[in-house]
């Protein structure tokens, strides 16, 4: 039976109710005040000093999206997925629900017609600066704070499955462009002995990245270097672009691509980490994505057709394709003459 038209118009334009009611019950810590077992709202309020009407109406509509289980009596419980937005648990989203719902990308999304119209995002008219210079201004530190958490629980969950799959046999050195604290290059070198691992990225991170090896004991055969792929980047047997080339235009990318391919040793690799865009028409999370990248980047999510176009266009090849979880695809690229 075909579901009535309206009522599915309905549930797709009150997306943003449900992404403000996930955050709701992320800042009202209700997963935290659950963790060691079913609660009724008002002894959930209690504990987060809130209005107990409304904390069991908030409790009530999260039950409805499936991130807690009702269990009579006013009582509710943790679902596997309200699991996720526990605080400092491995797997934790509660950050990435927080701040996809923080000032600058919410007011960014309010400009998606003008983007979509004008070719580009609308970002720096509504924060006055792209997204990085936003958050690099003192005064949103904490906001800056939240993406940086953020982006660490989603790159753990992607790392974990790419660790377990690459293989490295062979590989003496491996730079991680772009890497932040090193979890990709640092997990790779754990599972190998002989890896030599090195992080490429701004100054202001470098000292992260040491500092994350040492808690690792993994100093030993590390290095963090200061520097930026858009001008050179060191030599190395199998580089890394775990979610880098989504942030950026074609141009943008073709720069640090040919970057990497001037610089890899012969018979090298590069590994590229990224959602792709799959086929049209059919329900792809990977799209939905790429509309937050036009609102609040001069990025996008690609296709397999249009990675391996600029693969062509700066001396690489794609040689295998393979998933890693997340909705994250790892594509292993060798070199072309």
């Amino acid at each position: 039976m075909t579901a009535d038209p309206a009522a599915q118009m309905l549930d797709l334009l009150t997306g943003g109710w449900v992404a403000q009611t996930l955050r709701a019950t992320a800042e009202l810590n209700i997963a935290d005040h659950l963790a060691d077992g079913p609660a009724t709202a008002e002894q959930v309020a209690e504990r987060e000093r809130s209005d107990p009407r409304t904390t069991y109406r908030l409790m009530r509509a999260a039950s409805s999206l499936g991130v807690l289980g009702y269990e009579g009596e006013r009582r509710f419980a943790l679902t596997r997925p309200g699991e996720l937005l526990r605080t400092g648990v491995p797997g934790s989203m509660r950050s990435l629900v927080l701040v996809q719902n923080e000032h600058a990308h919410w007011q960014s999304w309010e400009r998606l017609p003008d983007a979509v119209r004008a070719g580009g995002s609308k970002a720096r008219e509504v924060l006055g600066v792209d997204l990085f210079g936003y958050f690099a201004q003192p005064e949103n530190a904490e906001e800056a704070a939240l993406f940086s958490r953020a982006m660490g629980d989603l790159s753990g969950l992607v790392t974990q499955g790419a660790v377990a799959t690459v293989d490295t046999t062979g590989v003496t050195t491996v730079l991680d462009a772009g890497g932040a604290d090193g979890d990709f290059v640092l997990g790779l070198m754990a599972a190998n002995p002989r890896l030599e691992g090195l992080v490429l990225d701004l100054p202001h991170v470098v000292p992260g990245a040491r500092k994350e090896a040492e808690r690792r004991g993994l100093a030993g055969r590390f290095t963090a270097v200061a520097g930026d792929f858009f001008v050179e980047v060191p030599p190395a047997d199998l580089y890394l672009l775990k979610m880098i080339l989504h942030d950026w235009n074609d141009e943008r990318c073709l720069t640090i691509l040919r970057n990497c391919r001037a610089a890899v040793t012969e018979g090298g690799r590069l590994l590229v980490v990224e959602m792709v865009i799959g086929e049209l028409g059919t329900p792809d999370f990977a799209t939905r994505v790429d509309m937050n990248m036009l609102n609040v980047t001069d990025g996008m999510e690609r296709d397999l057709d249009e990675y391996d176009a600029l693969f062509a266009a700066s001396g690489w090849r794609r040689a295998k394709t393979y998933p890693v979880g997340g909705g994250y695809s790892v594509l292993e690229l060798v070199t072309t003459p």
